[in-house]
Order: C-alpha cells, then structure tokens, then sequence
C-alpha cells in the first residue's frame, strides 16, 4: 500500500506545486478573483497585526507560496498530514472567490462548476490525506490505550500492594502468636 500513497500524494501535491509557481510568479491574473475574498478579510488582517500584509496581491502571492511549499511537503511524503490540512484550508477561499459558479451567466457556468466540483474532489483527497496515518493508529487511539495501559498498571500495582499488606500482616500475627505461645511456655517453666 505505501507505493500507492507515495503516488496519490504526489499527484495530489503537483497541482498546487505547480499553479502555486505560476501565481507566485505572476499574481495578478488571480487578483481580482482574490479580492471576492480579500475585501473581506483584509480588515480582520490589519487589526491583528498591522505589519502583516492585507493587500489582494499580497495575500495571493503568499497563498500562493504556501501551495508550493505544502504540495512539495505532501508529494514529499514529509509532514504530509499538515500539509494536508494547510492546502485544504487555502483551497476552500480559493474554490468560493474563483468559482462562485452560481453568480455567472449560464454560457459561463457550467465550465466554473466543473472547477468547483474539481475543487471539490481535490478537497476530499486532501481531508483524506490528512486523516491518513499510514496504517498506524491514531494519536486519539494511541492516548487512550496508553492512559488504560497506565490505569491498568496502577490498578495492578495497587492489587500488588494490597496483597503484600496482607501478607504481612497474617505474617505478623502469625509471628505475635508464636511469640506469644513462647513467652507462655517460657513462664510455665521452672526456671
């Protein structure tokens, strides 16, 4: 099964490697697209942190720069479930600002559905990779069986001790009855 999964992640992963490259490196065919969702989040940006950039070419050059970097994480096979994650949450702006095929003129929608649908598509493969852990289970599975390993052990540990009181304490008054038998013997004899 790894030989798939190296493949499917690097066809997933080429996509965004590849018109990442080609936005970064010409931004301003995707800027007024962007701007549907820029406008939007641009004001949000600035009152967060005022140094960080909010302007439509920017932020497209930047999401552009992450595509890049997670697709060739992804194809990689490095990081790839958080590079997942990051190129499924740029796809979902991206999918609304390009493809809004509900506001175009008929002759112009379905060509803008096909792509939202594609959209679509790349985003379950990408909410897939994400949840893939390769056939090892999960960090949710792995924390609750080590917590039940541990509760185990202390409940084993206590058990352990618990017997050991016992036995001590049978021990001890075996002991304090022998003792005590003695010291009566000892009292009975002429001495």
């Amino acid at each position: 099964m790894k030989p798939v999964r190296a493949a499917a992640r690097a066809m997933l992963g080429a996509i965004f490697v590849v018109s990442g490259a080609r936005i970064v490196l010409n931004p301003d065919s995707k800027v007024p697209a962007a701007k549907r969702v820029t406008d939007k989040v641009a004001p949000m940006i600035e009152r967060m942190d005022p140094r960080l950039p909010s302007d439509a070419r920017a932020l497209v050059q930047l999401k552009a720069g992450a595509d890049v970097a997670a697709g060739l994480l992804l194809a990689t096979g490095r990081l790839t479930r958080p590079a997942a994650v990051v190129l499924a949450a740029g796809l979902v702006p991206t999918t609304f600002a390009g493809h809004p095929f509900w506001a175009y003129p008929k002759e112009e929608r379905a060509q803008h559905e096909t792509h939202f649908l594609k959209n679509l598509g790349l985003l379950g493969g990408l909410l897939l990779a994400a949840a893939d852990t390769q056939g090892k289970p999960g960090l949710k599975y792995r924390t609750s069986h080590a917590l039940d390993r541990s509760q185990r052990s202390v409940s084993r540990a206590v058990d352990r001790s618990t017997r050991s009181a016992r036995r001590a304490v049978r021990t001890a008054k075996r002991d304090a009855k022998i003792a005590a038998a003695s010291a009566a013997v000892a009292r009975r004899l002429p001495g």
